[in-house]
């Protein structure tokens, strides 16, 4: 019914690692493979590419539905419908941000400190050609093919790149000074099979499966048995996303407890509930989280 395609390169990983935790495993005859399966109704074909061009190709109804990122939509311009955000990444859930940098010891503290006719390197030619126009700064733009912050200041004044916790620019001797745009990853589709109701709908649940998955990272399922006289205790230490289970146990013995919980805060957790009176703890992992 419809055919996927997933980004290749520093999100290729997370993004099958996503898929598979949402048990829509990607198959495919080796791991440089461009074509794929998952063996699901839903879909019909997966390709692998460069998620710089997903979003032409899903606006062109070469594919129905894609994984990009926002950064490389609004460089390309692309007529797409966005299902919504997939917060994951190469290293961190943090979203990346397209940012302006220069060197450390440069006296500029902002865009439009800059000069006229500054030699600016990047790879996103139109995003960056955008935004040094709004701030009135005349740009001389150079397209870059990789290892742009290495350009600064033997050719290029500053650069216009990616960073998601800014320790490679640090590492290259450069500061930010700007930033351009915030991207999340995003499901998106080609609008003419959105607007279709079947393959919608078929998009729509793909993307539960996916957020449900992102939901669940880092939280875990809490069970535990508390006596009557503990119980409001015990309930004051959750923190739950919602109100906590509470379920009677056979013959009035006391009450059985579950919520769902941050994995981050368990080490903490755990022990309090024990000295609030809980007893027969356990904890759960959890696959996916569908409100």
């Amino acid at each position: 019914m419809l055919r996927l395609v997933l980004p290749k390169g520093s999100l290729e990983a997370a993004t099958l690692a996503l898929f598979s935790d949402a048990d829509l495993p990607v198959l495919r005859s080796s791991s440089v493979a461009y074509r794929a399966t998952i063996e699901d109704p839903r879909i019909d074909s997966v390709r692998i590419l460069r998620p710089q061009e997903i979003p032409h190709y899903v606006a062109d109804g070469v594919f129905d539905l894609g994984i990009t990122g926002r950064d490389w939509v609004e460089e390309t311009s692309s007529e797409v419908v966005s299902l919504g955000e997939l917060r994951y990444s190469k290293v961190t859930s943090n979203p990346i941000r397209v940012v302006v940098a220069v060197p450390e010891e440069s006296p500029v503290q902002q865009v439009a400190d800059l000069p006229d006719g500054v030699r600016v390197s990047t790879e996103y030619l139109e995003l960056t050609r955008r935004f040094f126009e709004s701030r009135g700064v005349r740009a001389d733009l150079r397209l870059s093919y990789g290892a742009t912050e290495a350009k600064v200041p033997d050719i290029v004044d500053c650069v216009v790149d990616i960073t998601e916790t800014g320790s490679a620019l640090r590492a290259a001797g450069l500061r930010i000074i700007d930033e351009v745009l915030v991207s999340y990853t995003e499901l998106v589709a080609n609008p003419t099979a959105y607007a279709d109701p079947e393959r919608r709908h078929a998009m729509e649940q793909l993307l539960t499966l996916l957020q449900g998955v992102l939901e669940a990272r880092g939280q875990v399922l809490v069970k535990l048995n508390v006596d009557r006289d503990h119980l409001d205790e015990v309930i004051g230490v959750l923190p739950a996303m919602k109100t906590p289970t509470v379920n009677e146990l056979y013959g009035g013995a006391g009450y059985a407890v579950e919520t769902v919980v941050s994995k981050s805060r368990i080490n903490v957790l755990v022990p309090a509930l024990k000295d609030a009176g809980a007893t027969d703890i356990i904890e759960l992992p959890l696959s996916k989280i569908v409100h």
